[in-house]
């Protein structure tokens, strides 16, 4: 703690905004160039729909495009769709789709994928579940497409361009292969810059340049806009060990270092031929997730009660060593997010009341039974927060024990409400509320939550005349949230700082990285 505010001050001086500045401008573009990451986390599933997992959506958004996509304001704006119109009860949206595109199998892409993809998604997807109920997308002709609300939103749009349940547009033989087998997509085809040309369980992912790709001609604004694949291989190297990463950041072993390890940051400030990058927005939300339907947590007794447990500051302490990379916070909305941004909640947080906590486990329906708390070292800081959630049930008189499993297989097993009872969780920074899956119970997110108060709120906030209006639901929905407790808000990370090496150019980031418009020059 005493050497935080040196090396915050230390790192966030050094700190590049954007890379790209220290090799040079007049260097040249190597177009042959193979761009290798060192990446932490190794994905569970790569079929888009069927998660919001970081190690999915980074791998995805080079493969497959959305029909909106988000700017660096966080707006959506088209990507696959060329022009648009609502009609006035703001219930149907015409979509005209750009044509001449075409898949990774050189297939042209027409309104028949775009239906296909679209109707799987709105019926599998978190998003569409919870956000679009009843919706449905149909063909008008060749390159025209409608979407049919069961009422308006105000966020249509946004949850069409979700950063991580990516509404993917696929060929349709695909999709219908995928529906017919009731199985995920077994062939990730695109339209993206990027193709998928190998992965390999455990150990790397390999994306190659798409020639036949069109990019948009806009200028590049966050996820948006004109996409150049100047790299001609991508390679998402899954190394799993965190000092394994760290020495291939210094030794230069990678281009790109990812999930770096926080203490040892400060090591790499001045290391010869890289620089740090830090993400301009983002972040996440910490939070700890509880298994609403069965087992001890489905009594909302003990879920205040290790809430009212909390010392939220040293739990934060404990898992992210610093304050530089996280700031304690009882909202939902990210400051910056002056439509969401809420402090209604904050009389329910860090409260740290011991002994009121042990009063309300004997209240409760709480009868010794051992609370299972699912956890992976492969996320260091999630796995000392599940350390310091079973220390806090032990003082407050419940029993836990940690089940330790790579993180494929802690997202398998969260999927049965049988497997788990607790896990610390992150949630990467959403446009709006409604994103985060833990809140609506149409999602149907593992922890399963069922709160009609806050489905009706959410609904409500969807169908004001405006933000603006919404705002006495947003702070409603805050408290609503914290007297459920589908989760226990513990604050937002700062987002991930990444080394980049000196030969980089043009990285960005915006809730993942952006890897389209990257060069690497020749050494």
């Amino acid at each position: 703690m005493n050497k935080a505010p040196f090396a915050a001050a230390l790192l966030l001086g050094l700190l590049l905004p954007l890379a790209g500045g220290a090799a040079g401008a007049a260097a040249q573009t190597d177009r042959d160039a193979v761009l290798n990451i060192a990446y932490g986390n190794r994905p569970g599933t790569l079929d888009p729909y069927l998660t919001t997992n970081n190690a999915t959506s980074d791998v995805d958004r080079n493969i497959f495009e959305e029909l909106f996509v988000i700017n660096d304001k966080f707006q959506p704006v088209p990507e696959l769709v060329e022009s648009y119109r609502v009609s006035p009860d703001n219930l149907t949206y015409t979509f005209n789709l750009r044509k001449g595109l075409v898949f990774h199998n050189g297939q042209s892409l027409t309104a028949d994928d775009v239906v296909a993809s679209m109707n799987r998604w709105l019926a599998v997807s978190t998003q569409g579940k919870a956000n679009l109920p009843g919706a449905r997308f149909d063909k008008l002709d060749a390159y025209t497409v409608s979407l049919t609300l069961k009422t308006p939103s105000l966020i249509t749009l946004n949850i069409l361009a979700d950063v991580k349940n990516i509404a993917a547009i696929m060929p349709k033989s695909i999709i219908d292969r995928a529906q017919g087998d009731k199985q995920p997509v077994t062939e990730l085809i695109g339209t993206g810059p990027y193709r998928l040309a190998e992965f390999k369980q455990g150990e790397y992912l390999h994306l190659t340049r798409f020639d036949g790709y069109i990019p948009r001609q806009e200028p590049a604004s966050g996820l948006s806009g004109k996409k150049n694949a100047y790299v001609k291989d991508i390679y998402f190297r899954y190394i799993t060990d965190e000092s394994t990463r760290l020495a291939g950041a210094l030794t230069g072993e990678y281009d790109l270092v990812f999930n770096l390890p926080k203490d040892n940051i400060d090591q790499l400030i001045h290391a010869p031929g890289i620089h740090l990058y830090a993400p301009a927005s983002g972040g996440s939300l910490i939070t700890y997730l509880f298994n609403k339907q069965t087992g001890p947590f489905a009594d909302i007794k003990l879920r205040r009660a290790f809430n009212l447990a909390l010392d939220v500051n040293s739990v934060l302490v404990a898992g992210y060593s610093d304050p530089q990379f996280f700031s304690a916070d009882s909202s939902l909305g990210f400051p910056q997010q002056v439509d969401w941004y809420s402090e209604a909640g904050k009389p329910f947080y860090n409260q740290h009341k011991l002994d009121e906590a042990r009063a309300l486990v004997k209240e409760s329906g709480y009868h010794g039974q051992e609370v299972v708390i699912i956890a992976t070292k492969e996320y260091a800081e999630l796995y000392n927060l599940a350390i310091v959630a079973q220390q806090v049930l032990k003082q407050i008189g419940i029993n836990s024990r940690l089940d330790v499993y790579d993180w494929p297989t802690v997202l398998q097993r969260r999927q049965d409400p049988k497997n788990f009872d607790l896990c610390a969780l992150e949630f990467s920074m959403r446009q709006v509320l409604h994103q985060y899956p833990f809140l609506d119970s149409r999602a149907h997110f593992p922890g399963w939550s069922n709160s009609p108060d806050i489905d009706g709120v959410l609904d409500q906030i969807k169908q004001a005349p405006s933000l603006k209006a919404a705002r006495p639901l947003v702070d409603k929905l805050h408290v609503l949230t914290w007297q459920y407790l589908p989760v226990i808000v513990l604050g937002h990370t700062q987002p991930d700082i990444i080394a980049v090496k000196n030969t980089v150019q043009g990285y960005d980031d915006l809730i993942g990285p952006i890897l389209w418009n990257v060069r690497v020059n020749k050494q």
